[in-house]
């Protein structure tokens, strides 16, 4: 009983491990930025949507729920210009939740946007990491 007691008390610590579960989100966070290259900004963060999203942008009010964020824009004409690289992340002590922020660059037709970019993430049953809260800002071009 013992023995069975620290095996689980193991693999416990291993699926909690803070260093591991950071990682996580922020491949997550590279994988749906490499991913709205090909499919577009908005269809990147619906593919990586936990079903209960606010995304917030300037200028709107918040967009609440997945099914909102995905009436929200023109799936076939999304942004794919736009890529963004997480600076740091954090994970909570539970497990559940974490976050990521980093800087964001949008290359239009005769200029080109910067930015900063937060997102917060939930793991899942599944165990994959979801986006549950999503905004950013403006700002000037970064200095070199």
């Amino acid at each position: 009983m013992i023995g069975l007691l620290a095996l689980f008390s193991c693999n416990r610590q291993k699926e909690n491990n803070p260093q591991e579960m950071k990682q996580q989100i922020i491949q997550a966070d590279k994988a749906m930025s490499e991913q709205a290259a090909k499919d577009g900004f908005n269809n990147s963060i619906l593919a990586y949507a936990d079903s209960n999203i606010v995304k917030l942008e300037d200028g709107r009010f918040p967009i609440t729920g997945k099914i909102a964020f995905a009436a929200s824009f023109n799936k076939d004409n999304d942004v794919k210009t736009i890529s963004w690289n997480p600076v740091n992340a954090e994970v909570a002590g539970s497990g559940e939740l974490g976050y990521t922020w980093g800087n964001w660059k949008f290359i239009a037709k005769d200029t080109v946007f910067y930015g900063n970019y937060f997102t917060v993430w939930k793991k899942q049953q599944d165990g994959n990491w979801k986006v549950v809260l999503d905004g950013g800002n403006n700002t000037p071009k970064p200095g070199n």
